[in-house]
């Protein structure tokens, strides 16, 4: 199969949009736009980014053993644009959350310090041990088949 075909196939799955954050001593703040992200346990309470080995936060994960997760709300496609090299000159103001970086006005803010970490191919996937989580009641910035998209209510929610 082709890369192509390969990419048009995942970009079918639905996703939240995220910026994965991260900060070495003494730097400023690092972050990208990332759909690969997931919770793995409750107990403990652990979840997974998967970053590229072209990224350049790959190495500040590494250096800080430490990162944030931050869930963005539909009205925050910029800053998505942002941290994924599409708008340029342009700053994000960090908040914190135990002392790490996180967006603000995020629906979620995740805190996580790094507990294992797997090369797979072309990414590593980072698991994070969550050392405490922020929510916000508003909805979320949705990433599907190439483009940002509001979650909308078209048919009633099934309660399972």
């Amino acid at each position: 199969m082709e890369e192509r075909q390969f990419r048009n196939a995942m970009g079918k799955f639905a996703t939240g949009v995220t910026i994965i954050a991260t900060e070495v001593e003494g730097e400023e703040v690092h972050g990208m736009t990332a759909n690969a992200f997931m919770s793995v346990s409750l107990d403990p309470k652990l979840v997974v980014i998967s970053i590229g080995e072209k990224a350049k936060i790959l190495h500040k994960i590494k250096e800080s053993n430490m990162f944030t997760v931050n869930i963005l709300a539909v009205d925050q496609q910029e800053v998505s644009m942002i941290f994924a090299g599409q708008l340029k000159d342009r700053e994000v103001k960090f908040g914190r959350l135990d002392g790490k970086p996180v967006i603000p006005g995020a629906v979620v803010q995740i805190a996580c310090e790094v507990s294992a970490v797997h090369v797979e191919g072309d990414h590593t996937l980072f698991i994070g041990k969550v050392t405490d989580i922020h929510l916000e009641d508003s909805e979320p910035l949705v990433f599907y088949s190439g483009r940002y998209r509001p979650l909308t209510e078209e048919q009633p929610a099934v309660t399972l």
